[in-house]
């Protein structure tokens, strides 16, 4: 180098050490899928990930799945431990959501976060339209601890900014990951038939299907779907509504199936139980993957009108599948392009409009699938945590540069 001078590289190794602090299987929620489909990701692109699990106190202990550590809420030496194996990680990938950690809201997370001693992404499940002052503050203190704040939709980023006191340079908008239908999935133009199909079932042939998953509970807005039905029996070949998932844990231990058991009440009421199939079927990924595929429209009614993030509209899409959803904020971002209608919420006059129009218009129903297609491949999983590994790139460079 000219000057006597000498210039320092940093080299950025190819494969990382990624600490990943979430809820995870088998535990049923969103967020412990998410973990999982991460750890994918990450694993198969050659990076070696360790799991913190968060566990409340009464929950079974893990077999046979890939735990380094559990993080007890309430329990601050189990924080120790955890935030003792993250810091000999690369960077530390931790999930947030409001109940997920102990203390207040979850407070504990600013324990852990302030126990690491390498750079965290945070990961905000939720952005909450009206929170509390705790919540509020708890997440401002978030984002003054992590390197990375991590939203799945701009709209999230948007009420992120204009609601929250975080740092704009820290808030990076990576989509939902989802997995990517079969290679034998169903042409998405074809109509399809009720027999032999992957557990979608009508009676007789031709019939369209219509699509409601996830864990059931209050605010999923089926019964508005139900409702819709009765409007269309005019309709043919008449449609039919599969309802498929479990009782979210939560709701069953609070309320039993209270809820299910009234949607199939009004399903009997309203004259179109022969319609209507309840399907609580475990599926794996692949196997709910090719299931998704296997439907006509997705529909999701949800009476949320504060969602900025939902993995099911994401599978959806990843599926191929056109979308009818009420107005969520992540609905109305994602299917702006034409790959869905949104309507307003409760209404099921205009949820049976909106899906009239499509199952009358073969046109309209394959170009929404179409454009799904389209947007598919930007919220497949590789591609997904491709994205996660860049900022982990420039965390681990920028960390290597302070330490030359």
């Amino acid at each position: 180098m000219p000057n006597g001078q000498s210039r320092h590289l940093t080299i950025v190794p190819s494969h990382h050490r990624i600490g990943l602090v979430s809820t995870y299987p088998p535990k049923l929620c969103g967020l412990a899928t998410f973990a999982a489909a991460l750890e994918d990701g990450f694993t198969r692109a050659g990076h070696h990930v360790d799991i913190v699990r968060l566990v409340d106190r009464d929950d079974a202990p893990v077999v046979g799945r890939p735990v380094t550590a559990e993080l007890i809420n309430g329990n601050p030496a189990s924080l120790q431990r955890a935030a003792v194996i993250l810091s000999t990680c690369d960077v530390a990938v931790v999930q947030h959501e409001y109940g997920i950690y102990g203390g207040a809201d979850g407070a504990e997370i600013i324990d852990l976060l302030d126990a690491l001693r390498v750079p965290a992404i945070v990961v905000l499940h939720t952005v909450p339209l009206h929170p509390t002052t705790h919540q509020r503050e708890l997440l401002g203190l978030i984002g003054d601890r992590a390197d990375h704040l991590v939203v799945m939709a701009n709209a999230a980023r948007e009420r992120l900014l204009a609601l929250y006191r975080v740092d704009a340079t820290k808030v990076v908008t990576i989509p939902h990951g989802a997995a990517s239908p079969p290679d034998d999935a169903r042409d998405p133009f074809t109509r399809i038939t009720t027999s032999g199909r992957d557990g979608l079932t009508g009676v007789g042939d031709d019939h369209p299907q219509l699509l409601t998953w996830g864990l059931l509970g209050p605010g999923k807005g089926v019964e508005h779907v139900i409702d819709a039905l009765v409007t269309l029996r005019d309709v043919r070949p008449s449609p039919r509504y599969t309802i498929a998932g479990v009782t979210h844990p939560k709701v069953l231990a609070r309320d039993g199936n209270a809820y299910r058991e009234s949607l199939i009440a009004r399903a009997v009421t309203s004259g179109v139980a022969d319609s209507v199939v309840f399907d609580d079927t475990y599926r794996n990924v692949s196997q709910l993957t090719r299931f998704v595929t296997s439907a006509d429209i997705v529909v999701l009614p949800y009476d949320s009108r504060d969602q900025v993030t939902s993995g099911v509209l994401v599978d959806a899409i990843a599926a191929g599948r056109p979308v009818v959803a009420t107005a969520f904020p992540h609905a109305v971002e994602m299917l702006g392009s034409g790959a869905g209608i949104v309507v307003p919420h409760g209404d099921a006059a205009a949820l049976g409009d909106a899906l009239r129009t499509v199952l009358d218009d073969a046109a309209l129903l394959g170009s929404m699938a179409a454009e799904a297609r389209r947007l598919a491949p930007t919220v497949s999983w590789p591609s997904v945590a491709a994205r996660y590994v860049t900022l982990v790139d420039g965390l681990v460079r920028t960390r290597e540069a302070v330490a030359i």
